[in-house]
């Protein structure tokens, strides 16, 4: 929608072509359905929460930033707010309404949808050769198709939908997302098109998505949010991540804001998390340095030495916790605290500051909120996105090999490389 705005914007007739009976599916479940449009960060800070190629985008985001975004909505007539972390939504909290806005632009420019037209093949001519068609794909003409040509690139001669249509045009932009949630249509058949004109695909993962952990007791935390706790992820001693945050239990593992921004940084460490090398360390406690712990457990110990340690351990964690931490400490949570030898505390106070789990696997697509991976972009231009390899063939979105943190990034690397791919198409 973004590229065919941008590029209506400019002047051009444009056709959309969805596979799906309606715009945005994918945008209808971002945000948890109230669609977090971007992010209000800084414009110079942006790119540092890429977690891929963020250099590829740095002209298109100087030609059309997050500022940018919100102010051709906020023009269009739809509300924003910005919320904790900076994250930009829509006043009324439904995605719906940035979709129908976003949609009205369309219409306004004249930009000509067509629903359930999915593209089955990207049709090219030899480079030197000029194909002109009527655009109402009424007669198929000779083409080549993933062919280059004697000399010089192939070009963009039309798309052949699988009804077996043809449309011609004089450009191309693909769009069409990555490989997370298959149902809303991101099912990538962006990237295995891009494949068929002669593309490299980097290998496609589930990023922030959740982990799987090898502890079973994960299952009988299921449920329980910590709030400002830490996490280091670990390949062998090699730090991987480190940060801040929200962290989740669930049936299968862990998850949470926390846990879905780490996810971002595992695309190099497959082979180590294929083999069971990668470690996930919690600190239950990282506003209090040791020192600072083995005083309150001191106190708490006074305080309560004849009261059973799992009854003492509730002042210090969530009570569903408790009888998970106190088997993973070796005590039996019956004990009296005045039974808990001076060892046993250090490695109660050790394990509150290091909780060690190990990472077995990560969620698929179908949980995954973008896809990591897609057409290479050193086959891309960073000023245009246009093909290096085809003319008049440009990428927009989550087909392209970049990513980022969540927050609203992902979704203003589509609108920056949409409105660059359809600025210059």
């Amino acid at each position: 929608m973004m590229a065919a705005i941008s590029a209506s914007l400019a002047g051009k007739k444009v056709i959309l072509l969805e596979k799906n009976e309606k715009l945005g599916k994918k945008l209808f479940i971002t945000g948890k359905g109230r669609c977090n449009i971007t992010n209000a960060c800084e414009p110079e800070d942006f790119l540092s929460h890429v977690s891929t190629n963020s250099r590829f985008l740095y002209s298109s985001f100087s030609r059309f930033n997050n500022r940018d975004m919100v102010r051709l909505l906020n023009d269009a007539g739809l509300k924003t707010k910005v919320e904790r972390g900076q994250r930009v939504f829509p006043l009324s909290d439904h995605s719906s309404d940035v979709i129908g806005t976003l949609k009205r632009l369309c219409d306004r420019n004249h930009v000509e949808i067509h629903y359930h037209a999915q593209v089955s093949e990207i049709l090219l001519t030899p480079a030197g050769e000029n194909v002109q068609g009527s655009g109402d794909g009424a007669k198929d003409a000779e083409y080549i198709s993933c062919d280059k040509g004697k000399e010089g690139r192939p070009a963009f001669a039309g798309v052949r939908l699988s009804d077996g249509r043809v449309i011609r045009g004089d450009s191309l932009i693909l769009a069409a997302g990555g490989s997370s949630y298959a149902s809303t249509g991101s099912d990538g058949s962006g990237c295995r098109l891009a494949a068929s004109i002669g593309h490299k695909i980097t290998p496609l993962y589930p990023s922030l998505a959740p982990f799987i952990m090898k502890e079973s007791w994960c299952r009988e935390l299921m449920g329980l949010t910590l709030k400002n706790v830490s996490i280091r992820v670990k390949n062998k001693k090699k730090l991987v991540y480190e940060g801040f945050g929200e962290f989740l239990f669930t049936h299968f593992g862990v998850s949470g804001p926390l846990v879905l921004t780490a996810s971002t940084c595992l695309g190099k460490h497959q082979k180590a998390l294929q083999v069971g090398e990668l470690t996930l360390h919690l600190d239950l406690k990282p506003a209090l340095t040791e020192e600072q712990l083995e005083k309150r457990y001191l106190k708490e110990f006074d305080t309560y030495r004849n009261k059973n340690i799992s009854n003492v351990m509730e002042r210090m964690l969530p009570k569903k916790m408790v009888p998970v931490f106190l088997h993973e400490a070796g005590i039996a949570p019956e004990k009296k605290v005045r039974e808990i030898t001076k060892k046993e505390r250090r490695h109660m106070e050790m394990l509150m500051k290091d909780m060690v789990l190990h990472i077995v696997g990560v969620r698929g697509f179908e949980e995954a909120i973008v896809t990591r991976g897609g057409v290479s972009v050193k086959e891309v231009s960073p000023t245009t996105m246009e093909s290096r390899l085809v003319e008049n063939v440009f990428f927009a979105g989550e087909v392209l090999d970049v990513d980022a943190v969540t927050g609203g990034f992902n979704l203003q690397i589509a609108w920056s490389t949409g409105y660059t791919a359809g600025y210059f198409a």
